[in-house]
C-alpha cells in the first residue's frame, strides 16, 4: 500500500494538492521505514534455510558415521559449531541485516546441540536427556541478546519448556531451573514489548509464553495431582490479569494470548469445579503441607502484584468479574471446605454471571465473538447440569430451546445494530 501511495505523489504535486517539499519528505519517510524493517519473507526463508542446511549436514555425516575413525568423528562434530560461530561473528562484526543474524543464530543454535550430542556419543560421556537440553539452552541464551534474535528467543523458550517436561513429568523433581532459564529470556521479551509492541513477533510471543507456562505447570506437581485443577485455575486467572495490563490491554483479542487463554482457561476450570466429584477429590485427598501449595502461593502473589499494578487502569473501566476470579474462587474453596454443596452452587452462579456479563459486553460493543462466547458459557453450564441433576427431560428440553433462541436473538440484535450504523 505504501508503494501505491508513493506512486501517486507526482499526481498530487501536479494537481497542487501537496508541494514538492512535502512529496520529498513523504518519499524519504517511507524509504527510511523500508530500510529499517527487514524483509519478512527473506527472514522466514533465511531461518528455514539454516534449519535445512543444519539438518542436511547432520544427515550426511550420519550416513557414514560408523565407518569413520574417532579422530575424524571429533573433527566432524566440531565443524558445524565452528561454521556457525564464524557466521555469527561475521554477522555481528560486519553489522549485517536482521536476516543474516537470525539465520546464522538459528544455525549456531542447532550446531551447539548437534556437537554436544556427537561428542557425548563419541566419548561415551554419561548423562540424561534433560541435562543435555539444559546445557544446550544455557549455552544458547546469550546468543538471543548478542544477535537480538527473535527466532532464537522462540527456540530457547520451546527448548526450556521441553526440558521442564522431560525433567519434571513423572519424577519426584521440580524443574526449578526452568524458572531460572525463563528469567534469562524475560528481559528480551520485556524490551520487545516496550519498544515494538505492534510487531507481529511480539504478538506471537504473547501467545507462546503463557502456553509454555500452562504446559509446564503439570511438571511441578509431584504427589497431589488432585490439586492440579486448582493450580490451573489460579494460573489462568493470573493470565487474565496480566492480559489487562496497560501495554497488553489495548491489543486485539487475537493478539493478546494472556487474555484469551486466561478467560477460556478460567471458564474451563470453573466448569470442572461445577461438578461435585472434583470438590470431594480436592478436599479429601490433598494435604495442605505439600509443595504444590507453595506453587499456589506464588501464583496468587503474582496475581496480586499484577492486579495492584493495573488497578488505576481497571477502576476507570466497567466492572469486569473475570478480573476477580482469582480472589472469588479461593473464597469459594474456603466456604466449600465446610459444605461441598455451597461451593458447587457458588461456582455455578459464578459461571452463569460470567456468561451474562460476556453477552452484555458483546452486545454493548457489537462484538459477535464476545456475545456468543457468553452464550457458550451458559450453554456449557446447562449441558453439564443435564448429566448430574434429576431435572425432568421437559425442563431440560425447554432450557436448550431457550439457549438456542438466545443465540438467534442476540446475534440478530447485534446484526440489526450494525446495519443501523
Amino acid at each position: 500500500m505504501n508503494n501505491k501511495f508513493i506512486k501517486e505523489l507526482p499526481e498530487l504535486v501536479e494537481n497542487e494538492v501537496i508541494s514538492k517539499e512535502v512529496s520529498a519528505r513523504i518519499s524519504n519517510y517511507y524509504a527510511s521505514k523500508i530500510t529499517q524493517s527487514p524483509n519478512r519473507l527473506m527472514l522466514i526463508f533465511g531461518v528455514l534455510g539454516s534449519l535445512l542446511i543444519g539438518l542436511g549436514i547432520i544427515l550426511m555425516i550420519a550416513h557414514n558415521w560408523d565407518d569413520l575413525p574417532r579422530n575424524y568423528k571429533t573433527i566432524l562434530a566440531f565443524i558445524p559449531l565452528i561454521v556457525g560461530q564464524v557466521a555469527v561473528g561475521f554477522s555481528v562484526l560486519k553489522q549485517k541485516s536482521a536476516v543474516w543474524k537470525e539465520a546464522s543464530g538459528t544455525f549456531l543454535f542447532f550446531a551447539v546441540g548437534s556437537s554436544m550430542a556427537l561428542i557425548s556419543q563419541i566419548y561415551n560421556i554419561p548423562g540424561n536427556f534433560s541435562s543435555y537440553l539444559f546445557t544446550w539452552v544455557l549455552l544458547c541464551i546469550p546468543l538471543v541478546y548478542m544477535l537480538k534474535s527473535n527466532a532464537l528467543w522462540v527456540l530457547n523458550l520451546i527448548w526450556i519448556s521441553y526440558y521442564a517436561c522431560e525433567y519434571g513429568m513423572g519424577s519426584r523433581h521440580m524443574p526449578l531451573w526452568y524458572v531460572v532459564l525463563l528469567f534469562g529470556l524475560l528481559p528480551y521479551y520485556i524490551t520487545k514489548i516496550k519498544n515494538e509492541a505492534t510487531n507481529n513477533i511480539v504478538n506471537v510471543m504473547n501467545w507462546l509464553l503463557p502456553l509454555s507456562l500452562a504446559i509446564v505447570l503439570g511438571a511441578f506437581i509431584k504427589t497431589e495431582w488432585e490439586f492440579l485443577p486448582f493450580l490451573y485455575l489460579l494460573l489462568f486467572s493470573m493470565f487474565y490479569l496480566l492480559g489487562n495490563l496497560p501495554f497488553l490491554n489495548n491489543k486485539e483479542l487475537r493478539k493478546n494470548g494472556y487474555l484469551v487463554l486466561g478467560s477460556m482457561g478460567s471458564v474451563a476450570m470453573l466448569v470442572l469445579f461445577s461438578f461435585k466429584f472434583i470438590w470431594k477429590e480436592l478436599l479429601v485427598n490433598v494435604h495442605l503441607s505439600s509443595d504444590e501449595l507453595f506453587v499456589a502461593i506464588v501464583l496468587l502473589l503474582i496475581s496480586v502484584i499484577a492486579f495492584g499494578y493495573s488497578w488505576k487502569y481497571i477502576k476507570k473501566q466497567k466492572f469486569n468479574l473475570f478480573l476477580y476470579i482469582g480472589i472469588i474462587f479461593p473464597f469459594l474453596c474456603f466456604v466449600g471446605s465446610d459444605s461441598v454443596i455451597t461451593g458447587v452452587i457458588g461456582v455455578n452462579i459464578l459461571l452463569f454471571i460470567l456468561g451474562m456479563i460476556s453477552i452484555k459486553k458483546g452486545i454493548d460493543q457489537c462484538h459477535f465473538g464476545l456475545s456468543n462466547y457468553g452464550l457458550l458459557i451458559i450453554s456449557t453450564l446447562i449441558i453439564c447440569r443435564f448429566f448430574d441433576t434429576n431435572i425432568s427431560f421437559v425442563l431440560k428440553g425447554i432450557s436448550f430451546v431457550v439457549i438456542g433462541g438466545g443465540f438467534f436473538v442476540v446475534n440478530y440484535m447485534m446484526l440489526k445494530r450494525n446495519v443501523k450504523k
